[in-house]
């Protein structure tokens, strides 16, 4: 079995991949018209970079490279069929597969105890404050809009849900911080 592709990025790459042969910057402007770098992390550099990583694991093949007046040479890349079995057999288990994710909030709330409760709840309201806005712009993304087809905006869907679950979290973390139903230990380090 072909080992995978683990980078979210080079499997951006195998599927635009799959839709047409492509060069890198041709794949760059892609990523950025589609607005993927909302979703996948995305430097120029890397690019240019995972598509050595897939030309050398045999995903995607050079086919043809050309230069136009001063312009750099560029090499027009496709998918191979192994890179189109690895696309397929990843983006599966992504799909399928939960995996766990390390986020920063997570962290923040395994460590709130480092902050006294009254400031946690500050805190919470700004972060409370910050998530509307951002619920705002993704509804907007998400509403109706006949120039781009559902399926392109359903990760800003996911995104959306997403906010408005921590957006529940934390109304009801905050409103337990606030009431002092907290058990004993937190409060207890912030005495002075």
């Amino acid at each position: 079995m072909a080992k995978g592709v683990s980078n979210p990025l080079g499997l951006v790459v195998l599927a635009f991949l799959q839709e047409r042969p492509m060069h890198p910057y041709e794949l760059g402007r892609l990523l950025k018209a589609r607005n993927k770098q909302e979703s996948i992390k995305y430097r120029h550099a890397s690019l240019y970079m995972v598509v050595k990583q897939l030309h050398r694991d045999g995903y995607i093949e050079p086919q043809e490279t050309s230069r136009a007046g001063q312009l750099p040479e560029r090499t027009v890349y496709a998918l191979t069929e192994a890179g189109r079995e690895v696309l397929t057999r990843e983006m599966r288990e992504l799909v399928a597969v939960p995996a766990k994710e390390y986020l920063r909030f997570e962290a923040a709330l395994a460590l709130i105890v480092v902050l006294p409760p009254a400031e946690v709840v500050e805190l919470l309201g700004e972060r409370l404050a910050a998530l509307e806005l951002l619920i705002a712009g993704l509804r907007e993304k998400t509403r109706d809009r006949e120039d781009v087809e559902r399926i392109h905006l359903v990760e800003y869907e996911y995104r959306l849900a997403l906010a408005e679950a921590e957006v529940a979290f934390v109304r009801r973390f905050r409103s337990l911080v606030e009431q002092g139903d907290v058990g004993s230990l937190w409060p207890r380090l912030h005495q002075s």
